[in-house]
């Protein structure tokens, strides 16, 4: 492993411990489905979900909690050995894998303890909201689009030599 793959493990525990705290004062300071309004189309509303994201399966009666649990710690393991095989010069899609593996240990470590995820970000338009979200689910999504514009810009260190990757 290299080296160089410690200081996005430890991006990737900034993201859990952040939104950790996050869900841990927002739990103890907010009451269950009562926004506190912070500006028109934004409110902290805590609210849990016991599905995926958008509250997919939420209401499938119990199993979904260990199938997600299960996807997540699949995905996690994945992520870290992929970190942990990139060459130096891929900052950007190593900066992607941080924040995907932080959101997904963040919502994991819910899933298993507490047997849903702790969501309180609300978005929205007039009567139009969003699902509520947290600072996993950001993570995870600015990780997903960073891998995204990454891979549609082609890989300039392709001629870079062994001993620089």
């Amino acid at each position: 492993m290299a080296a160089a793959s410690w200081k996005w493990y430890l991006l990737a525990l900034l993201v859990v411990l952040l939104d950790q705290l996050s869900k841990s004062w927002v739990s103890h300071n907010l009451a269950y489905g009562q926004p506190w309004v912070l500006t028109d189309f934004f409110n902290l509303t805590l609210l849990h979900n016991p599905g995926a994201a958008f509250s997919f399966l939420s209401d499938a009666g119990g199993w979904q909690r260990w199938f997600f649990t299960a996807v997540a710690a699949v995905v996690s393991l994945a992520v870290v050995v992929w970190i942990a095989l990139l060459p130096r010069a891929r900052h950007w899609e190593a900066l992607a894998l941080a924040l995907v593996l932080g959101g997904a240990i963040g919502n994991l470590y819910d899933r298993v303890v507490l047997g849903y995820v702790v969501d309180f970000l609300v978005v929205h338009y007039r009567d139009y909201y969003w699902p509520a979200f947290n600072i996993a689910d950001s993570a995870i999504c600015v990780g997903a689009g960073l891998l995204i514009v990454d891979s549609l810009r082609g890989r300039r260190d392709s001629g870079a030599s062994a001993a620089e990757k």
